[in-house]
């Protein structure tokens, strides 16, 4: 697999764009605790925590730019080129774009430029086991469930939390991507 670049990727009125301080006040207004609630991260209250956690961010962060202003951010992680795999996560949205275009154009975006792009084998998404919303979102792509890693790590609030893991197989793109187009219309 080909290491990841920080491209930019658009669709529709749905653009990735690699995380950048110019996109940080939108980022801020967009940083919420309802949006941050299942992050592992208190939600920044300041420019200079948003500029903190892009600047320390472990993986390849993009900014999710919507109509011209940035609403969001999702990422590759745990890149591992010589078994082909990464992971898609730290995905959060303005809470209006939640249940609509976003969430699915942006995968369809990510696991476009995974699969058919790097060459990846296999994609990575995990969500908190409490978060619901987020694991039906991530089963209406077409994943796989892998089952619950127990007491992964700590929530922000100090509680033990339990991670649900999803993939995605190469051979399996091409029907998950067949979905999402069909959902995208």
């Amino acid at each position: 697999m080909l290491p990841p670049q920080p491209v930019t990727l658009t669709r529709g009125r749905v653009r990735l764009e690699p995380w950048a301080p110019a996109h940080d006040a939108d980022l801020l207004a967009a940083a919420t605790p309802e949006v941050f609630r299942w992050l592992p991260a208190f939600p920044p209250t300041t420019v200079a925590e948003v500029a903190a956690i892009r600047q320390s961010h472990p993986g390849l962060p993009w900014a999710v730019v919507v109509e011209g202003r940035a609403a969001g951010s999702t990422s590759y992680l745990d890149v591992d080129c010589e078994l082909g795999g990464l992971e898609v996560g730290w995905t959060w949205y303005r809470r209006d774009l939640w249940a609509g275009d976003v969430n699915p154009s942006c995968k369809l975006l990510l696991l476009s430029y995974a699969f058919e792009e790097l060459g990846a084998e296999r994609v990575l998404l995990k969500a908190d086991a409490l978060n619901t919303r987020s694991r039906a979102a991530i089963t209406r792509l077409g994943c796989a469930f892998d089952g619950v890693l127990r007491h992964h790590k700590r929530r922000p609030d100090g509680s033990v939390r339990d991670t649900a893991y999803y993939s995605m197989l190469a051979d399996e793109w091409p029907v998950a991507k067949a979905g999402l187009v069909t959902r995208l219309g």
